[in-house]
């Protein structure tokens, strides 16, 4: 690990204390309905934060319930839409991919820690967790790092670019540290930075590597890696299904 992140790597990015009480089994159908619920709203054209608090309130969802539901939902049109335009993993072979960075990197990170993963109703699998501004890495970062590494290179894209938000601080250290994990592998990998990912994502030709909803709307192509890496993961990956 490089020098200048060792003190970025002392804690993990798992589950809440109060987790296995919000996503228990007994929890899990509520919040499938509180999801369908949702999800009707937004196809009605509801706005996202008042519809969550109609749905919230009818369900008295705590707040890590409410973020999970979000989440997971999308309206009917969204869902049409983002099955038309995903690319499967089998066809990525000489196609180039653009990388939503931390989207990608936090959400294996959640699921190598033990945090919740939400099988989502678009078929993403999404992660409850936020940099808030500020990224560190965690124990669980070279491992899913290299889980990303090996699974890229067994796909045998054209190119691979990774993009991580210019504004999140730490981000040129993970930029350093992801330029020289890829070169000690062989891995071709550029990484970027950029003051919106979000725009250069949803305006590119290449296929988005993400499951952020905004982008997965406006991207002309899209890839669900994340899932495929989560389900063959080693050991047992937290997964709420709230499809």
């Amino acid at each position: 690990m490089p020098a200048a992140l060792r003190g970025h790597a002392a804690r993990h990015r798992g589950a809440n204390s109060e987790d296995p009480r919000l996503f228990s089994a007994a929890k899990v159908s509520i919040l499938r309905e509180a999801v369908a619920d949702l999800s009707w709203l937004m196809e009605r054209g509801y706005a996202a934060t008042s519809a969550v608090t109609i749905v919230g309130d009818r369900y008295s969802l705590h707040a890590r319930q409410r973020m999970a539901v979000a989440r997971a939902s999308c309206s009917e049109s969204s869902l049409s839409k983002r099955a038309g335009s995903v690319v499967a993993a089998e066809a990525l072979a000489g196609q180039p991919l653009l990388i939503d960075g931390f989207n990608l990197l936090i959400s294996i990170e959640s699921a190598l820690s033990g945090g919740v993963i939400l099988q989502c109703r678009d078929g993403c699998y999404r992660d409850i967790a936020s940099v808030h501004g500020s990224y560190r890495s965690v124990e669980e970062t070279d491992r899913a790092l290299a889980l990303i590494g090996e699974k890229l290179n067994r796909l045998r894209p054209a190119q691979v670019i990774w993009v991580l938000d210019q504004p999140v601080s730490n981000s040129g250290r993970l930029r350093a540290r992801m330029i020289d994990t890829a070169e000690e592998n062989g891995w071709n990998w550029n990484v970027e930075l950029a003051m919106s990912p979000d725009k250069v994502l949803m305006t590119s030709s290449d296929i988005a590597v993400t499951s952020d909803s905004t982008i997965l709307d406006n991207a002309e192509r899209w890839t669900n890696i994340a899932a495929s890496i989560i389900e063959e993961m080693p050991g047992d990956p937290w997964i709420v299904d709230l499809r």
